[in-house]
C-alpha cells in the first residue's frame, strides 16, 4: 500500500480525460434527440440515445447559429464532434460541431451546392436588387389559394390600403410540379405586366416542404423578373434560395404585405399635409408677388412710359447729334482733301509744269551775265589784294628799309650769332648788293 500512488480527484479526472479525448476526435454518431434544452446564452444541451444507451451532448452557440431550425425531442440526427470530459462533474460528453437531421443531409448538400453556384453567377448581388415601387397600383401574389398565406396577405393589404387591386396566381407550393408552377406564374405576371410588385411565398415547414423555393427554375424566374419581388417563404428562421435572389426578403407573408404598400391613412395624411404646405407656400408667393407688383406700380419709372424712356430718348438725341457732327466734320475733311488733290493735279499737269519751267528760265541769261561780271570783278579784286600782299612780303622791300640778311657760303641763312663759328665765311646781303666777310 505504501508504494502505490494515491490520486487526487482532479489528477484522476485529468488522467481519464487525457486517455479518452485523443482517440475520439472528429467522430460521427447518429441517434435520437431527448431531454433537449435551449439556454438563453444560445447554447443547446440534449442527450443522444438509441435503444440501449445514451450520451450527453453540448452544441454551443457558434455552431448552433448555422442550424435551419432548432432540434426537438424525437428528431433523428447525425452529429459530428469530439468526446470531451467535463471535469467539474467528472462526466464525459459529445461536443457537437455539426448537426444534420437524418433524411435532410442530401437536400442540404444539394442546397449548399446550388447556393454557391448561383452566388458565383452573381444572382445574389446587391446591385441587381430592384427598388420596390412606393405607390403600387396592383400587387400580384404567387402562393396557394387555400393556405393561410393568401388570407394573411389580403387581411394586411385590406387593413393598410382598402380597395387595393390584388391579383392572385394560384400555384402548388410543395410537392411534384410546384417549382414549375411558381416559375410559370412569375413569367406570366411579367409577360402580361399584371402587377407593379410581386409577393411569392408559403407558410412554414420542413426543408422538404419548402424545397420548391430552393429549385433553380424558381431562382431563374425571380432573377429574370422585371417586376420587383418580395420573398416570404416559411418563418423567420427559414431561409431559401428564393430569399437570396429576390429583391426583398420578408420574415413572414404579413410582413411582405406591409413592405408592399404603405398604410393608406398615412399616405392620405401625408398628402393632406403636403397640400396644406403647398397651399401656404403658394399663398405666400402670391402675397409677395402682389406686394412687389404694388411697389413697382408706384415706382416713378413706371408711372409714365416717358419717365421710363426719357433717358433713352435723350441718349438717342445726343447720339444723333454726335453722329451728325462727326459726319459733317468728316465730309469737310474729305472736301479739303479733294481740293488739295485737285491743286496737286493742276501743278503736276504737263502744261502747267512747262509754263512754270518757262517762267523760271526767262531771266536766266541776264542773271548769268550779271553773275559772271560780278565774279570777274571779285576775282580781279582778289588778285590785286594777293599781289599787294606778295609785294609786302618781298625781301627786297625789307632790305630797302635798312635791314640786311647774313648767309653762309653754303647759302644758309644765319638767324642767330651763336650759331656761327669764328672765321666762318659769311655773305651780307644789302638791297643794292652783297659783301663777303669772316666771323670774328
Amino acid at each position: 500500500m505504501r508504494d502505490m500512488k494515491i490520486f487526487s480527484v482532479s489528477e484522476l479526472t485529468y488522467a481519464i480525460k487525457s486517455l479518452i479525448e485523443p482517440p475520439f476526435r472528429s467522430l460521427f454518431i447518429r441517434g435520437e434527440i431527448s431531454n433537449f434544452k435551449s439556454q438563453t446564452s444560445g447554447h443547446l444541451y440534449f442527450s443522444l440515445k438509441d435503444s440501449t444507451s445514451q450520451i450527453s451532448c453540448a452544441l454551443f452557440k457558434a455552431n448552433a447559429s448555422s442550424l435551419s431550425r432548432l432540434p426537438k425531442d424525437g428528431d433523428q440526427v447525425q452529429l459530428q464532434g469530439e468526446i470531451s470530459l467535463y471535469m467539474p462533474r467528472g462526466q464525459y460528453q459529445l461536443v457537437v460541431r455539426e448537426l444534420q437531421f437524418l433524411g435532410q443531409g442530401e437536400l442540404l448538400l444539394k442546397l449548399q451546392k446550388l447556393k454557391e453556384e448561383l452566388h458565383n453567377r452573381g444572382w445574389f448581388d446587391a446591385n441587381l436588387k430592384k427598388p420596390l415601387p412606393k405607390y403600387p397600383k396592383k400587387i400580384g401574389v404567387v402562393t396557394s389559394p387555400t393556405g393561410a398565406v393568401i388570407q394573411d396577405i389580403i387581411h394586411v393589404l385590406t387593413r393598410r390600403f382598402a380597395n387595393m387591386h390584388i391579383l392572385l396566381n394560384p400555384v402548388k407550393v410543395q410537392g411534384p410540379g410546384a417549382a414549375e408552377e411558381i416559375a410559370k406564374a412569375i413569367h406570366d405576371f411579367n409577360q402580361f405586366q399584371l402587377a407593379d410588385v410581386l409577393i411569392i411565398g408559403r407558410g412554414g415547414g420542413s426543408i422538404e416542404d419548402l424545397w420548391a423555393f430552393n429549385e433553380e427554375i424558381v431562382a431563374k424566374a425571380i432573377h429574370e423578373s422585371k417586376i420587383p419581388i418580395i420573398s416570404a417563404v416559411g418563418h423567420e428562421t427559414d431561409v431559401t434560395i428564393a430569399d437570396f435572389v429576390a429583391d426583398k426578403r420578408a420574415p413572414t407573408p404579413s410582413a411582405a404585405a406591409e413592405m408592399a404598400i404603405q398604410e393608406k391613412s398615412n399616405i392620405l395624411k401625408f398628402l393632406s399635409q403636403t397640400k396644406t404646405i403647398l397651399h401656404s407656400h403658394l399663398q405666400n408667393r402670391i402675397d409677395q408677388a402682389k406686394k412687389r407688383l404694388n411697389t413697382l406700380q408706384k415706382h416713378p419709372l413706371l408711372s409714365s412710359p416717358y419717365a421710363f424712356l426719357a433717358e433713352f430718348q435723350q441718349s438717342l438725341d445726343y447720339l444723333r447729334s454726335d453722329l451728325y457732327d462727326i459726319a459733317k466734320q468728316s465730309l469737310s475733311q474729305k472736301k479739303l482733301k479733294i481740293t488739295s488733290i485737285q491743286q496737286k493735279l493742276q501743278i503736276l499737269s504737263p502744261s502747267a509744269r512747262l509754263s512754270t519751267l518757262k517762267n523760271q528760265l526767262t531771266p536766266y541769261p541776264q542773271k548769268l551775265k550779271t553773275a559772271a561780271l560780278s565774279l570777274i570783278r571779285q576775282k580781279k579784286e582778289r588778285l590785286k589784294s594777293l599781289s599787294e600782299h606778295l609785294r609786302s612780303l618781298n625781301p627786297e622791300n625789307v632790305l630797302q628799309k635798312g635791314y640786311t640778311l647774313v648767309f653762309t657760303k653754303e647759302n644758309t641763312l644765319v638767324s642767330e650769332a651763336k650759331s656761327v663759328k669764328p672765321n666762318t665765311d659769311l655773305v651780307i646781303l644789302f638791297h643794292d648788293g652783297k659783301i663777303e666777310t669772316k666771323a670774328l
